[in-house]
């Protein structure tokens, strides 16, 4: 079931792409119907949600934080929480997990490859604070042709967020037409070793 911030009726011409048994609701019938709800929305529409809703859910959160042209929002503007934190706060209730926000969609529909090793697919960053929820998330991933990897706590996704050096990895090898394979993504993930100075000590 799809949603959109508008009627359900506006989602016609989308759902009639579709096949398959697709549907259209609003926000909190969409949220109800699924068990796992993924939200696709500007980071300032949080606060819009229906906690209740959300109630008992997974959630995949694929949110991306642009200030421009979205709108500012202050507590991830200084850098206070994450746009994750900040969906998980508003929907106490359920279990947020990140996922899918350093890809661009099409590679949905273009780069999956069931028939491939994991080792050689698309790889696609998973975090969250319950292990048990990554894991179905990365199950999730596997089954429409993709790599999932723990990234870590949803504290830990500024690592994937718009701007960082993951994230602008995604889009350099996209635009090379290039895979960022799970060891390219476990090298991107891992912190960088401390810089020597001259005469081999630490700066």
């Amino acid at each position: 079931m799809l949603s959109n911030t508008r009627r359900p009726d506006t989602l016609a011409d989308v759902i009639g792409s579709i096949p398959g048994r697709v549907s259209a609701g609003t926000v909190a019938e969409a949220a109800r119907f699924g068990q796992i709800v993924a939200v696709a929305i500007p980071v300032h529409a949080i606060r819009t949600l229906p906690p209740e809703a959300f109630a008992g859910k997974l959630v995949l959160d694929t949110t991306n934080y642009h200030p421009e042209p979205d709108g500012h929002v202050p507590v991830p503007d200084a850098d206070q929480t994450t746009s994750s934190e900040l969906l998980a706060q508003r929907l106490a209730d359920a279990t947020v997990v990140k996922a899918f926000n350093t890809i661009y969609f099409r590679r949905l529909l273009e780069d999956s490859r069931p028939d491939l090793p994991a080792g050689q697919r698309l790889a696609i960053p998973v975090a969250g604070n319950d292990p048990a929820a990554k894991r179905t998330v990365i199950g999730l991933i596997d089954q429409v042709g993709f790599t999932g990897m723990d990234a870590g706590t949803l504290a830990e996704t500024r690592r994937q967020q718009p701007g960082s050096p993951l994230y602008l990895a995604y889009a350099e090898n996209r635009s090379r037409q290039e895979t960022v394979t799970a060891s390219r993504l476990q090298q991107l993930l891992s912190p960088s070793p401390p810089r020597a100075t001259a005469d081999g000590g630490r700066p």
